[in-house]
């Protein structure tokens, strides 16, 4: 859905703040802990572990630090195994809500996620409760250069080429490209090779259809996405919340 965009700017934008208080750098080792330890360590040899490098080096994380969540990964340095895990529940309104962590310790991270989730009227649900509402895709959000439009047709030429699935304008004048999981890979790779840079390129939770609440309640939804999404633990998280204007003026 053209709307998850917003949501996946939203978080995109609150990580580069995040990062000049050094939040975001503990999430990106697990990244990059997680990507090594499924993969290897060899970032040319393992492209979660590139886009994990990748990242963490925009956001200006230290050499060092990289190359210890490496060898953590990979066992050459101690340190609990990292798990994914994928908590789902209920927002205010029925909203449903995915939340991807890696966590080295379940015990901790479950129900810290439920407390913020009965602080702000939702409920943790068990495994299943919202999954089937939202379909795993490689999404990638263009923005156009200050001052120019779009190059939407060569855009959509290359998503077409390169296993994109669907590319839709989004209301707020960006471009998504959807394509499978096992495509981001070629996908990301032509669009560097054209020289087209998304704003955002992940492997994301994409709801099937979104949902409408009133103003009040999508704002007090927006206040528990933003808190789950602050928790150490949590990756990402995904919601079917049909999210307005309205409810970023706060």
């Amino acid at each position: 859905m053209a709307g998850h965009s917003k949501w996946a700017n939203i978080q995109h934008r609150k990580g580069r703040v995040d990062a000049a208080r050094g939040k975001l750098w503990s999430k990106l080792s697990k990244a990059i802990i997680m990507a090594a330890q499924s993969g290897g360590g060899d970032p040319a040899a393992n492209f979660r572990l590139r886009k994990a490098v990748d990242d963490a080096k925009a956001v200006s994380m230290p050499k060092d630090n990289i190359t210890r969540a490496i060898k953590r990964g990979t066992g050459e340095l101690g340190g609990d195994r990292v798990e994914e895990v994928v908590y789902e529940g209920y927002g205010p309104g029925g909203v449903a809500i995915m939340c991807e962590s890696l966590t080295d310790n379940r015990n901790r991270t479950a129900p810290e996620l439920r407390s913020i989730f009965s602080k702000l009227g939702g409920e943790l649900g068990k495994t299943g409760c919202v999954a089937y509402l939202f379909d795993r895709k490689g999404l990638f959000v263009f923005a156009g250069e200050e001052g120019a439009e779009i190059d939407e047709e060569s855009i959509t030429l290359v998503a077409l080429e390169n296993g994109g699935e669907d590319v839709e304008s989004t209301d707020d004048g960006k471009l998504q490209v959807t394509c499978t999981p096992d495509n981001y890979e070629t996908l990301a790779d032509a669009f560097d090779a054209a020289g087209f840079v998304p704003e955002v390129k992940q492997v994301t939770l994409v709801p099937q259809t979104t949902v409408d609440v009133d103003e009040s309640t999508g704002k007090t939804v927006m206040r528990l996405l933003e808190q789950l999404d602050d928790h150490d633990d949590v990756q990402n998280v995904s919601t079917n919340l049909n999210i307005t204007d309205e409810m970023l003026s706060e």
